[in-house]
C-alpha cells in the first residue's frame, strides 16, 4: 500500500463538538457544503450505515463510497460495505490508489470518526461558532499531535447561517 495516501477525517463541528441532530446537520452553511464536495470529490469516502441512510442522494456523486456496518447482510446500492474498520480503510485507499489520488476521507457519523480518528494523517476541521444541542458529537482529541497548515475563515451571511473556519490539521510524525 501506498504510505504517500492519507486517511483524511473531514466534518463540521460547533465549539462543543456537536457534528449532528435528529440524524441531520444542525446548521445549513453553503460554503462549508462547497468545501465538503470540492475536497472529496474523485476521492473514496467512508461512513457509517447511519450517515449513508442521511444522505439525501445515494451514492455520493464522483466518489467511490464504502459503507461501515455491524450488519454483514446489509447492503447498500452503490456502495461497498465492510463491516472492520480496518478493513474498510484498507479497501478505500487501493481506490484511492487505483484512481490515482493522495487523499481517502472518512465522513462520518460519531461512532466512524471515533473508530477512525487514531489512524488519521491529516483532519479537515469546519469550527462553527456557535454552542448547540445535538445527539452526535465529534470525538475529543489533542490537538497537540496535529500541526495547523491551513485555516480560512468564513463570515456569517445569507448562504451560512453561522461564521466559521475550515482548519486542516496534519498529524506529527
Amino acid at each position: 500500500m501506498n504510505p504517500a495516501i492519507k486517511l483524511c477525517l473531514i466534518v463540521a463541528r460547533s465549539r462543543n463538538g456537536v457534528i449532528g441532530r435528529d440524524g441531520d446537520l444542525p446548521w445549513r452553511l453553503s460554503d462549508d457544503l462547497a468545501h465538503f464536495k470540492r475536497t472529496t470529490k474523485g476521492c473514496p469516502i467512508i461512513m457509517g450505515r447511519k450517515t449513508w441512510q442521511s444522505l439525501p442522494r445515494r451514492p455520493l456523486p464522483g466518489r467511490d463510497n464504502i459503507v461501515l456496518s455491524r450488519d454483514g447482510t446489509y447492503r447498500a446500492d452503490g456502495a461497498r460495505v465492510y463491516t472492520e474498520v480496518k478493513t474498510a480503510i484498507a479497501a478505500g485507499k487501493a481506490l484511492t490508489q487505483a484512481a490515482q489520488k493522495s487523499e481517502c476521507f472518512i465522513v462520518g457519523g460519531e461512532a466512524i470518526y471515533a473508530a477512525t480518528l487514531p489512524y488519521a494523517d491529516r483532519l479537515y476541521l469546519t469550527d462553527v461558532e456557535i454552542d448547540l444541542e445535538g445527539d452526535a458529537l465529534f470525538p475529543a482529541f489533542d490537538e497537540a499531535m496535529f500541526q495547523e497548515t491551513s485555516r480560512v475563515p468564513f463570515a456569517q451571511d445569507a448562504k451560512n447561517e453561522h461564521a466559521f473556519r475550515v482548519r486542516v490539521l496534519d498529524r506529527l510524525a
